[in-house]
């Protein structure tokens, strides 16, 4: 027997549906590449995203096909991630970041019908734009009037001619609930990128699980901030969860210097924050070091790599703002765990409540986590047994666009992500990562997490960050050595460093070796490089080897 109860689906077009209804003068504020504030309301989002679709419609882009994006956060993005997915196409976004190589493959790949881009990447779409055969029309996130002059891009017009041409009436179409609505690639550290393919139902339920108050707790009575990318995972989910719950939305644009993002945040009145650690480092550099503080400021999102806790001490000690250590994958929409405390741990000392807050955290409903041996046997919830980290949910791939199913069944049948995590789980659930799978650092048969190590060197003062790999070493396997970029001005030796680690982890897993670099290898998302890092260092050899 079926229930009564009424049955729609789960679409995206019906977040920007209720946000207009119900929180329509909530306001949006963008800072535009040409370096102005922009302002409007949903209700002005919802009627551009509707004009967005009839032009689509009149370009004759089907169902299902790709439109891609190559731009910042701001409120034209916004529209795409709307009237493309809501219209039954599927947004594309790109990491401007990659190679203009990857970016031409990934285009490629796809099959992007229209690719729409803010100016300041017109070199890329120069590189690329003869290379990227289904490419029918390429549009400028700009007005008509700055319009690029003599761009060599054939059938190039600029986003406000193209939509302002259109009605504002448009009725979203309702569709299956499983249909594709936006296609994110990996970044392709080793090989070509990969795609993952969300659907509108597995975006409405991670935006409905990442808003609960044990994860990103966002409501109507925020100001947030995604300084975390929309180009990368749907800035982690973050317009999506705007539009559920109305809070207002304050987009930095391309400017995510320190200086620039603490000015908006104070002139707007966020209150909550997402990004990964790189830039929030930026960010703490310019209030240290101008004695500032945070006015409205209340909480901060810190996921994408793991969070040193000196950076989590420094955001809760000196500044009071909460920190909410998340973990995620592009290949689980991207949310799979956060960390906030039950409440059996508020009356803990405080420094082990901060024990727990620095793991990657809980698991929240939607999505389940479990942790595995070399040969597939799950490994128990003591916080001590290491294992590879599987997850599955209602918001994680099951396979590649165009590609692999990369799932892993268990002895029920039922298919696990396997996401290239070590990790330990504790009693209370709470996740914490130790190392990727190909970064463990074996020595003598023990594991040893490059993870912690580096989280030890970049509390020291005069560390802006660290990376740790494992060397060879004829008695031991490997060994452990730590590579720093010392902040600007600060000096410190190998010496120094070693002593900093005693006291803090077992003797025999101190690093050998401390070699000073003048910067860590960053990824198109911010993550460390550490294939690139042993590569700089070939040649290297442990000391006294």
């Amino acid at each position: 027997m079926l229930g009564l109860m009424q049955s729609q689906p789960l679409l995206i077009s019906s977040l920007i549906q209720f946000a207009e209804r119900h929180h329509g003068d909530a306001e949006i504020v963008s800072r535009r590449v040409e370096g102005d504030l922009h302002r409007y309301t949903y209700r002005d989002l919802a009627r551009r995203a509707r004009q967005l679709a009839n032009a689509l419609d009149a370009d004759g882009v089907a169902s299902s096909d790709r439109v891609a994006s190559l731009a910042w956060n701001g409120y034209r993005h916004m529209e795409l991630y709307f009237g493309v997915s809501g219209s039954q196409r599927v947004l594309h976004t790109i990491n401007p970041r990659l190679h203009a190589e990857q970016v031409t493959w990934i285009v490629n790949h796809a099959e992007d019908q229209i690719l729409c881009f803010d100016t300041s990447f017109l070199p890329i779409i120069q590189a690329i734009h003869d290379k990227c055969p289904t490419v029918k029309k390429w549009v400028a996130l700009c007005d008509a009037d700055k319009l690029p002059a003599d761009s060599g891009i054939p059938n190039l017009v600029s986003y406000e001619a193209w939509i302002g041409a259109q009605s504002d009436v448009y009725v979203w179409p309702e569709f299956d609930e499983n249909t594709a609505s936006s296609l994110c690639y990996t970044s392709g550290t080793t090989g070509n990128p990969k795609g993952a393919l969300y659907s509108h139902r597995s975006t409405v339920l991670h935006a409905f699980a990442a808003a609960l108050p044990d994860v990103m707790s966002i409501s109507a009575r925020d100001a947030v901030l995604p300084v975390v990318p929309m180009f990368h995972v749907n800035a982690w989910g973050t317009p999506y969860m705007a539009a559920l719950t109305g809070a207002k939305v304050v987009f930095p644009g391309p400017a995510l210097d320190g200086k620039s993002v603490y000015e908006l945040i104070e002139a707007e009145g966020v209150t909550m924050a997402a990004g990964v650690p790189t830039v929030w480092q930026m960010l703490l550099n310019h209030v240290s070091a101008n004695q500032l503080k945070f006015n409205t400021l209340k909480r901060t999102i810190i996921g994408g790599s793991a969070c040193p806790p000196a950076m989590i001490d420094a955001f809760q000690d000196q500044y009071g703002v909460t920190v909410l250590h998340a973990w995620g994958m592009t290949e689980m929409s991207p949310l799979g765990s956060l960390s906030t405390l039950k409440n059996k741990h508020l009356h803990l000392p405080k420094d082990e409540q901060m024990k727990l807050l620095q793991k990657q955290g809980r698991a929240f409903c939607g999505v389940d986590l479990k942790i595995v041996d070399a040969e597939g046997r799950e490994q128990p919830w003591d916080g001590k047994s290491y294992g590879d980290l599987m997850a599955r949910g209602h918001w994680v791939l099951q396979s590649y666009f165009k590609g692999s199913n990369p799932l892993v069944a268990d002895e029920n049948g039922r298919g696990w992500f396997p996401t290239g995590d070590v990790a330990t789980i504790d009693p209370d659930g709470f996740m914490h990562i130790t190392d990727r799978t190909k970064d463990v650092i074996k020595s003598g048969g023990e594991w040893i997490s490059s993870i912690d190590l580096e989280n030890i060197a970049m509390a020291h003062p005069a560390v802006a960050m660290a990376a740790c790999i494992g060397m060879p070493h004829p008695k031991w396997d490997e060994r452990p050595i730590v590579a720093v970029a010392l902040k600007p001005g600060k000096q410190l030796t190998r010496e120094e460093l070693l002593q900093f680690y005693e006291g803090k982890t077992a003797k025999w897993q101190i690093p050998d070796d401390v070699v000073f670099v003048e910067a860590i290898p960053l990824g198109a998302t911010g993550k460390m490089l550490k294939t690139r890092l042993r590569e700089d260092l070939k040649g290297y050899r442990l000391p006294g080897l």
